[in-house]
């Protein structure tokens, strides 16, 4: 399985506060005043009890433990909010799973191709919060290299026209940078730092 780190201060923010996962706490009741005291008739003599034989115990039946929950209401917030993104791209086709541990994302496909799966890993990974996508690409197809896929993290200033120049030779090239970066990218001119962008391979 490969993996991919991202940087995890930058990119679209989903996943809003911890709060929302809290149950909120309900207000104490207020405490019920003490009716006064009644007197209470004289005690009367009891006769003497009768000795009672001891039951035995009896044995209580052990309840089974409780599972534990799959995820906690945070964690499981964020995958929620993970899903409806990927959902929104249109990428969730391929019977794509998403796991979520801490800050680090597994992706589980066993049907998207390899272009999908490595939009899957950017749309993911380019989310604050996120500093790591772990998934295992498709093999190439027959008769070609199975090569890494390539990812370009946007520096302070560059557009994709400087990145068109440095992977593809020429800047006027950006277009196809763009066009292999959608749904992700809506605007050529909205990229920024910390971003990963996909390089389209000749």
């Amino acid at each position: 399985m490969g993996f991919w780190d991202f940087v995890k201060d930058a990119g679209k923010s989903v996943f809003g506060t911890a709060e929302a996962a809290e149950p909120k706490a309900q207000p104490a009741p207020a405490p019920q005043a003490n009716p006064a005291p009644q007197a209470s008739p004289a005690p009367q003599a009891q006769p003497a009890p009768q000795a009672q034989p001891q039951s035995q115990p009896q044995a209580q039946p052990q309840q089974a433990p409780q599972a534990a929950p799959a995820h906690d209401a945070d964690t499981q917030r964020k995958l929620d909010a993970l899903n409806a993104e990927v959902r929104a791209m249109g990428l969730d086709a391929g019977d794509v799973r998403l796991h979520l541990n801490g800050d680090t994302v597994t992706i589980v496909s066993h049907g998207a191709d390899r272009e999908t799966l490595e939009k899957l890993i950017l749309a993911v990974g380019n989310i604050k919060g996120i500093a790591r996508v772990e998934a295992d690409l498709p093999p190439a197809p027959e008769g070609q290299p199975a090569a890494e896929p390539v990812f370009h993290e946007v520096k302070k200033g560059e557009t994709l026209s400087e990145i068109a120049q440095q992977h593809l030779g020429k800047a006027s090239r950006y277009r196809e940078i763009f066009e292999a970066n959608r749904p992700m990218l809506s605007d050529p001119d909205k990229i920024y730092p910390g971003q990963k962008l996909r390089i389209p391979q000749d």
